[in-house]
C-alpha cells in the first residue's frame, strides 16, 4: 500500500530550486519615506529624498540596471559615484542652459550630498529588515576640498538691496526677505516657511518652529528694529489681498519657493553687477562671518545659526582676510618680544 512506504520517511513540502524574487526598489523607496513621515521629518527633507533617490534610479535607467535590491551592490554605488563625478552633464537635457552651463561632473559636495541620501534610505531598510545586505557600507564619500567660502562685502549688500523697486509688491518682498536673511541668518527654507504667528513684532522676535528647523529644535531669534517693521509692513500687503498664514507670498498669493527667489536673486545681482555666485545661503554666510568680525562671540553666533556643535560654526564661517590681518596686528606674540622696537616713533611734531 502507498501508505506503508511514508512510514519513517520525511514528508517534503518545500521546493528546493526555486527562483528568488528581488525586491523592487520603488516598493523599499515607498515604505522607507512611510517610515520616514512617521518619525516627524521635516517637508523640506522629504523633498531632498525624493530628489536624490530619483537621480540615482535615472542612473540605473540609463545604464539598464533592474530596480531590484539584489542588482545593487556596492560596486554599483561607487560606479555611479564615477558616474557623476567623470561623466555626468549638468543641464544635459535643459532647453533654457547655454553650453557654458553644461559641463562635466559634478562637485564633490554635490555628490556627497546625493549619496548622503542613499546611506539614509539603506541603513534604515536594513534596521528594519526590509532589506539584508546594505550596499552602501564601505563605500565612502568623496573627498572634498576646503575651499574659502565666497561672501558679500558691505559695498555689495548695498548695492544688491538697492536693486529692488520698492513700490512693485514681488520686489519689496525679496527686499524684506533678504533683510530678514541677514538679519536673522536663517535657512531660506526656514524663512518661506514661517507663519505670521510665528512673529512678535512688539517685542521684535521670530521663532524658528522645531517642524521647520533643520535640526527639528525651536529657537527664538531678535529682530532689529527696521527688520521687524519691513515684516510688519509685508504682512498688512499681504493681508490686503491674500488669505495666507505665510509672510512670504508670490504675487498670486502662494507660499514662495526658494528656486523662484534664487531666480530672482540672480537678477537682481545682475543689476548690481555683482559677479559673485549670489544664492539665499549667501546671505547666512556672509551675516555670520560679519557677526565674527565685528566682534561677535561665536557661541552666541551658534545659537543663532541653530547648530548643536561649535565645530560646525567654526567649520561655517569664514573670517575675511582683513579681519585676519587685523587680529593678527592686534594679538601676534611678535608683539611681546620686539615690545618698544615695534612701536610707531615720533618723527614731526
Amino acid at each position: 500500500m502507498l501508505t506503508d512506504k511514508r512510514k519513517g520517511k520525511r514528508v517534503k513540502t518545500a521546493r528546493v530550486n526555486v527562483r528568488k524574487t528581488s525586491v523592487k526598489l520603488d516598493e523599499l523607496y515607498e515604505r522607507f519615506i512611510e517610515i520616514k513621515k512617521a518619525e516627524g521629518r521635516a517637508q523640506s527633507t522629504l523633498g531632498q529624498y525624493e530628489e536624490n533617490y530619483g537621480y540615482f534610479i535615472e542612473y540605473l535607467r540609463k545604464y539598464d540596471i533592474p530596480k531590484e535590491i539584489n542588482a545593487i551592490t556596492k560596486d554599483t554605488i561607487r560606479e555611479y559615484i564615477v558616474y557623476m563625478r567623470d561623466t555626468l552633464v549638468k543641464f544635459e537635457e535643459h532647453r533654457f542652459k547655454n553650453d557654458d552651463a553644461k559641463t562635466t561632473g559634478l562637485a564633490p559636495s554635490t555628490i556627497n550630498t546625493r549619496l548622503k541620501t542613499l546611506r539614509v534610505i539603506f541603513k534604515c531598510l536594513e534596521e528594519e529588515e526590509h532589506i539584508k545586505l546594505n550596499p552602501m557600507h564601505g563605500v565612502k564619500n568623496v573627498t572634498e576640498l576646503e575651499e574659502d567660502i565666497c561672501v558679500l562685502d558691505s559695498e555689495e549688500l548695498k548695492n544688491l538691496l538697492a536693486v529692488p523697486n520698492k513700490r512693485s509688491y514681488a520686489d519689496f518682498r525679496d527686499f524684506v526677505l533678504m533683510n530678514f536673511l541677514l538679519d536673522c541668518m536663517t535657512r531660506i527654507s526656514e524663512a518661506i516657511n514661517l507663519k505670521i504667528s510665528d512673529f512678535d513684532l512688539s517685542s521684535q522676535l521670530v521663532t524658528i518652529p522645531a517642524s521647520i528647523a533643520k535640526n527639528r529644535k525651536f529657537r527664538i531669534l531678535p529682530l532689529t528694529r527696521s527688520t521687524a517693521r519691513l515684516i510688519g509692513d509685508l504682512i498688512r500687503d499681504n493681508e490686503a489681498d491674500f488669505d495666507s498664514e505665510y509672510v512670504f507670498l508670490t504675487n498670486y498669493g502662494e507660499r514662495i519657493s526658494r528656486d523662484h527667489f534664487r531666480k530672482r536673486l540672480n537678477t537682481f545681482a545682475e543689476q548690481a553687477k555683482i559677479t559673485k555666485n549670489v544664492h539665499p545661503h549667501l546671505f547666512r554666510h556672509t551675516s555670520a562671518t560679519m557677526f565674527l568680525e565685528n566682534g561677535g562671540d561665536i557661541r552666541h553666533l551658534q545659537k543663532l545659526l541653530g547648530h548643536a556643535d561649535l565645530r560646525m560654526v567654526v567649520r561655517y564661517t569664514h573670517l575675511s582676510g582683513t579681519a585676519l590681518a587685523k587680529q593678527h596686528a592686534q594679538y601676534s606674540g611678535m608683539n611681546q618680544v620686539l615690545g618698544n622696537l615695534n612701536k610707531k616713533r615720533k618723527i614731526k611734531r
